[in-house]
């Protein structure tokens, strides 16, 4: 079982997002995703989305805002993954040349035009609203199989 979490930085009706095109054998290979990671030892999700966050594009968010916990069965290498879904409007810093990818601020109206998971096509738009979300999704292959979503 793997702990994570996937934050969307968000600033003037746009969303940072990651264009996952550096790191070799990346499960993420080409998709474009929010930022984030694995927790480590002793890391809240918190601790861990705004480590994260500095790590990936050089930014120091404040009160990251949990906005729901998805749930990936089986995913990548036949683990269960756990992650918690931020937003965080409040940051400070200049953006990196990431390790990870190509940073890109997109406009949010354009966000479901990327290349994204098709879960993250379901879950994205409930990042606007109030309340918090839960999510399973189930893919095979790199598809989409089946999922659900309860909102709260």
């Amino acid at each position: 079982m793997k702990l994570a979490t996937l934050c969307y930085v968000q600033k003037n009706g746009k969303t940072l997002m990651l264009h996952r095109v550096k790191k070799a054998d990346d499960v993420h290979e080409g998709k474009w995703n929010g930022l984030g990671g694995k927790l480590e030892t002793g890391e809240s999700p918190e601790d861990c989305v705004i480590r994260e966050i500095r790590e990936e594009a050089g930014l120091k968010i404040r009160a990251p805002k949990l906005k729901g916990v998805l749930t990936f069965p089986d995913f990548a290498k036949s683990e269960d993954w756990y992650v918690f879904v931020f937003t965080a409007s409040n940051f400070t810093g200049r953006l990196i040349d990431s390790p990870e990818g190509n940073l890109a601020w997109i406009p949010n109206r354009d966000l479901l035009k990327l290349n994204l998971w098709e879960g993250d096509k379901v879950f994205l738009p409930l990042l606007r609203r109030k309340g918090h979300f839960s999510g399973k999704f189930q893919y095979r292959g790199g598809r989409l199989l089946k999922y659900s979503v309860e909102k709260y």
